[in-house]
């Protein structure tokens, strides 16, 4: 196996445009990341170094593309080890450390589009909320300058007045605290530049209207056995001072967040009437809140992944936190529900795991489903059968002599699929049905015969077909010898009118039997008989049949449970055959005569 060479993880088409050195963003993210993230001691194998050049690849498309969860979820899914993922992180961050005064404004905005929409929300995830915040403020910072450095002059413009109203606001709450005997420390924290333009934005004002500025901690040094207890004394004293908007309480103590995170928020009105958001603490629930478990994106906008994104990069939260080394062998957690695959033009498409060809045509279009007869997969032709991965460009190829089939349903795994194929067939046999009957019309007026319902129900019974549309179906197709069934048309319509000739009667002194010739089996043969000595082995008469004693034959079949009284009169039974032959008993005027059948027709359905 070759060395690894610490460029080989970087975007060399993106450094290469900024104009720096490969070999020196490489060793810079690798201290950042042991520094900063505790990615200490990992050197990527041949296939890390593979998911870096596919996720550098996908990096390459339209910014539109870069701005949706989706591509976020098939980016992470590139990664072939997790660490990947916090080495993208941290590659990240160094170059937009390092692009403040390039000429390449083209490739600056690029690269903070990828920090906004990818790898900030990805870093909020990982417990790495200092990155986040940094990520989003530089990226605010090269895509809205002027809207950056608005909100920096005016922080910086109304510091001493902010700091001068947050120990205004804060001394009684220190002598309350002190005369309750608890142990604490405060602090004040400036809510980021991002998170204030994203609030300017969404209350459509201006910063002199965003009054929730700051917020204030409260972090109490107490026991375990104390922490709840504490924590609702201390919000019972600042109610008690200040009027508290019960509407914005979050109590994450007494029910800590899935994530872990545990605080206590109150929002009160302070001095000259602003609202200020007091969060209550502990030094553990602080220290776990600084490691970014308190994942705020979830109700600031940024919507959480699905299936195994999340869980996956929730497991290397907790590995960072309890400095175990961020691994997980053979890529195990990370087993998403779905693929993510592009068009030609580079959209991307969300599907379940194991989807086709022919489901991608389908989540397309119901049309475009309907007339694919395969697939250009990453350049190579496949059939429509074929099962799509993540990251592949699949182009659809249609026919407009296709038509959906049957055996469709078993190809497609989405639920939409399989919904528009068997409406698709719906369709296809409503019109197949039409125009059968449309035929069956004009060859009744050709042969001067009335169209009777009743008449052509019976015809239908006759034939054993269950749905009237089916039969009109097979006449579409000439499935059905139309002639002789117009024939049998006639015959009923005489016999429904009283006119049906009847045959001649034959004497029973004219009856002669035949000769049964016995048959000659080996030992080897597979050969079953059917007679009273038969033990161990159940058979009944099939509802599709109704033999009679007087007739010449009856038949038994064991393997598809049904009896035949002639061959000649059951049409229905020469649709099915049977793979190996069978004996049966031969009942003829009441006497019992065996007779060996080579292989005959069977009606009904297999045990």
């Amino acid at each position: 196996m070759n060395a690894f060479v610490p460029h080989d993880f970087t975007d060399k088409r993106l450094i290469a445009e900024f104009g720096f050195d490969a070999q020196e963003i490489a060793q810079a993210t690798l201290d950042l990341a042991a520094e900063e993230i505790g990615l200490k001691d990992w050197t990527p194998t041949a296939e890390d170094i593979t998911a870096f050049e596919r996720v550098h690849e996908l990096e390459s498309l339209n910014e539109d593309m870069l701005k949706t969860d989706n591509f976020r979820n098939l980016l992470v899914s590139q990664a072939a080890d997790m660490r990947v993922v916090l080495l993208l992180i941290a590659g990240c961050v160094v170059m937009m450390r390092r692009v403040k005064d390039t000429e390449a404004k083209a490739a600056q905005r690029r690269l903070a589009i990828e920090a906004a929409h990818i790898y900030a929300p990805l870093a909020h995830k990982l417990g790495l909320y200092k990155l986040k915040s940094e990520l989003e403020d530089l990226s605010l910072k090269y895509l809205e300058t002027e809207a950056y450095y608005m909100i920096k002059e005016a922080l910086n413009a109304t510091k001493k007045s902010r700091d001068a109203y947050i120990e205004n606001f804060l001394a009684p709450i220190h002598q309350m605290l002190q005369e309750a005997g608890l142990r604490y420390h405060m602090k004040g924290r400036t809510k980021s530049i991002h998170s204030i333009w994203q609030k300017m934005k969404k209350q459509k004002c201006g910063f002199e209207k965003v009054y929730d500025l700051f917020a204030i901690r409260i972090i109490l040094d107490s026991a375990p056995a104390k922490e709840v207890a504490e924590c609702w004394k201390v919000f019972s004293l600042i109610t008690n001072k200040y009027e508290s908007n019960l509407k914005r309480l979050r109590d994450w103590v007494t029910v800590p967040k899935s994530n872990g995170y545990e605080s206590l928020h109150v929002t009160v009105l302070g001095p000259e009437n602003k609202w200020v958001e007091v969060q209550i603490r502990t030094e553990r629930m602080d220290e776990v809140a600084e490691h970014g478990l308190a994942a705020h994106w979830r109700y600031k906008g940024v919507k959480s992944s699905e299936g195994g994104v999340d869980s996956w990069l929730a497991g290397i939260r907790t590995a960072l936190e309890e400095g175990r080394d961020p691994h997980v062998d053979d890529n195990e957690g990370l087993k998403e529900n779905s693929i993510y695959v592009f068009t030609p033009k580079g959209d991307l498409f969300k599907l379940p795991v194991g989807s086709t060809v022919l489901d991608f045509a389908y989540l397309i279009h119901s049309k475009v489903g309907n007339r694919c007869v395969g697939g250009i997969v990453d350049g190579k032709n496949v059939p429509l059968r074929q099962v799509l991965t993540s990251g592949q460009r699949v182009e659809v190829l249609l026919s407009n002599n296709q038509q959906p089939r049957l055996e469709w349903l078993n190809i497609v795994v989405s639920g939409h699929a399989k919904s528009k194929i068997r409406q698709s067939l719906r369709e296809i046999k409503s019109r197949d049905s039409a125009m059968g009957k449309e035929v069956l019309e004009r060859k009744l007026k050709n042969r001067k015969l009335e169209w009777d319902e009743s008449i052509l129900n019976q015809l239908i019974k006759k034939l054993y077909y269950k749905e009237a549309g089916d039969f009109f179906a097979d006449i579409l197709e000439n499935k059905i010898d139309l002639n002789a069934t117009l024939d049998t048309y006639v015959e009923l319509q005489k016999r429904e009118a009283g006119v049906a000739e009847r045959a001649e009667a034959k004497s029973a002194e004219e009856f002669n039997f035949r000769e049964v010739v016995e048959p000659i089996t080996s030992a080897s043969d597979d050969v079953l008989v059917i007679d009273r000595n038969l033990k161990g082995v159940e058979f009944q008469m099939a509802r599709c049949c109704h033999p009679r004693l007087w007739r010449r034959r009856l038949w038994f079949c064991l393997r598809v449970r049904w009896y035949q009284d002639s061959p000649r009169n059951m049409p229905q039974c020469a649709r099915h055959a049977l793979a190996f032959p069978l004996s049966h008993r031969q009942s003829t005027m009441g006497r019992q005569r065996r007779q060996h059948l080579p292989h005959h027709a069977a009606c009904g359905g297999t045990r």
